[in-house]
């Protein structure tokens, strides 16, 4: 039976653990430290992923907790808004949670990140765990305590920074997701092997077929890998003041894509595209070489990650990153890489550097054939 345990410190503390395993079994036993038996625990989930975990994980929680209640909301970045905390307010206010109470994220990066906003700010803040069930956010959006919703059409534009006080992954949920689920899940796996770790990007590369056929040993080593990246830059620095930036990588290009493309491509696709056009203007500064860039496209491509879309402006895309929320006194915080393995920020990339990446013949076009 796996099971790997990974501690996330802050000021040389343990703030939380994050636990991989291949089942739900343990997660009464993690979650009995917390004293649950005298605690209501409220599972917030969304309608597909109800169907497939919630009676098993409710079942387990009601062993441990004074009672289980249920908040379900429509899966999607659309319910991913104030209206839906709103909802789930009211929800907590007419079943008397108090302080001491608790909110338990089951599902995929919208719930985890939602819930934890909720749990941020009701009250002025209650406790939550995460229990991530998508690959996303088993390896990135679960683990680091950023919580946040939508705003009107802008991605993330309100949060908070909010520890959850556990993270419990069983990757066996990998097993139900679509294959644009789970290949979307992997645009920030392969993200965090190009801005950290060389050595976990070639693992990527020369285990890609396993990876693809989704093998637990393969799953577990994955999961594991971006998991020890992810804590090692929120360790460094838990409130983005620096180096936490740099997993921004392919996220400015982006969150603007995914926006101008009204959400109809995945978080998780327009990472891919953007880590795409952040290695280019890597390469057209000679940060890299034509060789890494036609590798890190060939990488993509493999995992069936989509082109730019053909309706979009490169004036569009570009006017749009004005609105990102990593804007500082009105200049963007771009991330480029250094080298594979090692990622910079960067504050002198112009308006006209990021068109000119979109002149390039691969920008919308596959390039450099199989991986």
């Amino acid at each position: 039976m796996l099971e790997k345990r990974l501690e996330v410190k802050a000021d040389g503390k343990k703030v939380y653990d994050i636990i991989i395993r291949d089942t739900f079994e343990g997660l009464a036993k993690e979650l009995a430290p917390f004293g649950t038996e005298e605690r209501k625990l409220c599972i917030v989930t969304e309608r597909n992923v109800s169907s497939y975990y919630l009676n098993e994980v409710q079942e387990i929680l009601e062993k441990v907790s004074a009672r289980v209640d249920i908040f379900i909301f429509q899966e999607g970045e659309a319910s991913k808004n104030l209206d839906t905390v709103s909802q789930l307010y009211r929800y907590l206010i007419q079943h008397e949670y108090d302080r001491k109470d608790m909110l338990v994220a089951l599902g995929g990066g919208v719930v985890g990140d939602l819930t934890g906003f909720a749990a941020a700010t009701y009250l002025r803040g209650i406790d939550f765990v995460q229990v991530p069930t998508s690959l996303l956010s088993q390896v990135d959006s679960s683990i680091g305590g950023k919580t946040g919703v939508d705003f009107q059409c802008y991605k993330n534009m309100v949060g908070a920074f909010y520890m959850p006080k556990l993270v419990y992954i069983n990757i066996n949920t990998l097993k139900t997701l679509s294959e644009r689920e789970f290949h979307s899940g992997l645009g920030e796996v392969i993200k965090h092997g190009l801005i950290r770790d060389k050595e976990y990007y070639n693992w990527i590369r020369e285990n890609k077929e396993a990876i693809a056929e989704r093998e637990p040993e393969a799953m577990a080593v994955m999961v594991e890998g971006s998991c020890r990246i992810k804590r090692a830059v929120v360790e460094e620095d838990p409130k983005e003041q620096g180096i936490r930036a740099l997993l921004n990588f392919g996220h400015t290009f982006g969150h603007s894509i995914e926006k101008l493309m009204n959400f109809r491509l995945t978080h998780g696709e327009c990472v891919g595209i953007g880590c795409i056009l952040a290695a280019s203007m890597s390469r057209k500064r000679n940060y890299i070489s034509r060789e890494e860039y036609d590798d890190i496209v060939r990488i993509f491509r493999y995992f069936d990650f989509p082109e730019l879309p053909a309706e979009l402006k490169c004036e569009e895309i570009v006017r749009e990153t004005r609105h990102d929320k990593k804007m500082e006194h009105g200049s963007i915080k771009f991330i480029l890489l250094k080298a594979v393995g090692e990622a910079a920020i960067c504050r002198d990339v112009t308006e006209e550097e990021m068109l000119e990446v979109f002149e390039e013949p691969d920008s919308r076009t596959k390039s450099g054939g199989q991986a």
